[in-house]
This record gives structure tokens, C-alpha cells and sequence, in this order.
């Protein structure tokens, strides 16, 4: 069995390269369970949460390889650990011999995590992004920021990339971090004047009150939600929902887990049947991304267990 560290998941990925390779994942698609999601009370500070994601490969499917692969990925997020200087999502990675259970791989979680989110939010930016959106505002400076930033410049000609978060401090090292690899990152100071500016909005925070206001969205934006994960959490309000085509990695997980689906649905803002796709009827052609270079759309993402077995798939086969 390979035990594969975050800097052996970085050598062995790309983010065109791994793009491409959850294209074909969804398009394919696999046996994934709903993740199982538990709660972890403690005596003092925030509760932390407890996911377990398992996939493997749907031997029914038609073109489903011999042998194939089961995969299971445990994470814990625990919101106190940014007070102590380290990440809030910590995991591994299991990846095993899909006919026997053979262990294969055991992978850094949180690095195969960054790079699958980042990955998954610019595939569905692929399809519902402006073919010329170059101007990318990334709200929240946490460890998946620069991965966020790396990966849409991956599918779009993204000229500018403007870094948002509470703490400046944070977000300038974020920014000067990306200008070391050749990006064109700065630091962004007032939020609203930015969300009125951005081509593309990326959102990785954890915040229960929504930062992106609908009403300061200009025509043509895509938004693109990728850090709530629980139905209290929200980064866009209703406004911004109202204003803007919706579209989810997976309707089971959306519409259960994500607060920026779940809150609309309750209320009646959003109904059901207006969540446009999810990725796996993008990445199939059975609906429509992008209509017009006016309209604003809307990708939320809550993660998929999918997406960690074809990306860990890739490292595997990358690092055999």
C-alpha cells in the first residue's frame, strides 16, 4: 500500500489534468451513498463535524473498467482549529482494489480535498462562467483559497485576482503566495465595490451570514459557493439566489446539506424544479450551462464522494 503525502498529491496532479478527469468522472459517474454526517459536541468551543465519504465504481455501468476501485475519505471540521493556526478540515484518504478490498492507497485528505473542491467549482465554471471572464474575486483566505484561484485560471483568462477576507493580513498572504507562482493576485478592501466589479466570484468561508449581495452582482457574474456545508451556513442572500440560474455538484447533497439551497427551498424562494442541473447532467449534455453573456449563474457545491475517488484514482495511478 502507498502512504502519499500532500506534496506527492501536488506532483502527481494538474489542474487542467484533474478538471478534465472529473468531466469524466460525472459524466460517468459512480455508486456514492449519501455521505454520513455527525456531529462531534464538545464541552468548550464549536462542535467539530464528522464526514465519511465512500464511492466506488459502478460495475453496471456501461464501460465501467474491470477491477475498478472503492474509496472512502474521512474528514473531520473543526471550526477552533483557525484560532490555533491550523487547517479547520483535517482527512484521509482509503483507496482500495475494487474486487478484492486490498488496500491501495492511504492519501492526505485535506490535500486531495483542495485540489478535488477547487477542480469540481472551475468544471462547473466551464460551463456557466462568461467565455471571457477575466476578473476573479476569491472571498475567504483559507488553506483551499489559492487552489480556487489556480484552478479557475485553469479554465478561464483570468487577468486579475482579487483575494477578500476579514483579517486583510490573511488575505495578502494568500495573495503574495500566488504572485510568487506568476499570478496576478492582490488584495481586495472593500467587499461590495468588488462584488460589483468580478467576473467570477469564488466563496470559501464558513459564515452563517451571507456576504454576497445580489443586489450588487453585475450582469454576466458567476457565482460560485463553495464553503458552507451545513444548512445554518450561508455566503449569498436571497436576492443573489433570486437574480441567478442555480446549479449544484449533486442535487442529493445540495439540497440537503447546503444552507445557500436548503434555506431558499424552505422559504419558497427556490423551487425544486428551478435548480437548472447539477454537474452530472453538464458534464452528460443533458442541460444547458450558460445561455447569454447577461445572465448570472449560480454554482453551489457541497462535494461529492465521486469526486475524491476519481481524483485519488488519478494519484494512484500517477505515483504506482
Amino acid at each position: 500500500m502507498l502512504t502519499i503525502s500532500a506534496a506527492e498529491v501536488d506532483k502527481a496532479l494538474t489542474f487542467p489534468g484533474l478538471v478534465e478527469t472529473l468531466r469524466t468522472a460525472f459524466r460517468e459517474g459512480a455508486v456514492q451513498p449519501v455521505r454520513h454526517h455527525h456531529g462531534v459536541e464538545r464541552p468548550d468551543g464549536a462542535a467539530s463535524t464528522l464526514l465519511l465519504m465512500p464511492a466506488w465504481t459502478d460495475f453496471n455501468a456501461a464501460g465501467a473498467s474491470a477491477g475498478g476501485h472503492i474509496g472512502v475519505k474521512i474528514v473531520t471540521v473543526s471550526p477552533d482549529n483557525n484560532a490555533i493556526g491550523k487547517p479547520a478540515v483535517m482527512g484521509l484518504y482509503l483507496l482500495l482494489d475494487g474486487v478484492t478490498g486490498e488496500p491501495e492507497a492511504l492519501i492526505d485528505g485535506q490535500r486531495l480535498t483542495q485540489w478535488r473542491t477547487a477542480c469540481a467549482s472551475a468544471l462547473a465554471a466551464s460551463y456557466l462562467a462568461r467565455e471571457d471572464a477575466s476578473r476573479l474575486l476569491v472571498i475567504g483566505a483559507g488553506a483551499l483559497s489559492p487552489f480556487l484561484a489556480k484552478a479557475h485560471s485553469a479554465v478561464r483568462p483570468v487577468k486579475s485576482i482579487r483575494i477578500w477576507n476579514r483579517t486583510p493580513e490573511n488575505a495578502e498572504k494568500v495573495a503574495a503566495a500566488l504572485r510568487a507562482e506568476g499570478l496576478p493576485a492582490s488584495t481586495a478592501g472593500d467587499l461590495d465595490a468588488e462584488l460589483g466589479q468580478a467576473d467570477i466570484i469564488s466563496s470559501a468561508t464558513i459564515s452563517a451570514t451571507p456576504m454576497i449581495k445580489g443586489a450588487l452582482l453585475k450582469p454576466g457574474t458567476h457565482v460560485d459557493l463553495v464553503g458552507g456545508f451545513t444548512p445554518a451556513m450561508r455566503e449569498s442572500d436571497d436576492e443573489a439566489i433570486a437574480r441567478a440560474r442555480v446549479y449544484v455538484d449533486t442535487r442529493a447533497g445540495a439540497t440537503k446539506e447546503a444552507g445557500d439551497i436548503v434555506q431558499p427551498l424552505a422559504s419558497g424562494l427556490l423551487k425544486p424544479e428551478a435548480i437548472v442541473a447539477d454537474l452530472h447532467e453538464l458534464a452528460r449534455g443533458e442541460k444547458s450551462g450558460r445561455r447569454s453573456d447577461t445572465e448570472i449563474t449560480l454554482f453551489k457545491s457541497v462535494g461529492a464522494a465521486l469526486e475524491d475517488l476519481a481524483a485519488g484514482i488519478a494519484v494512484y495511478k500517477a505515483l504506482k
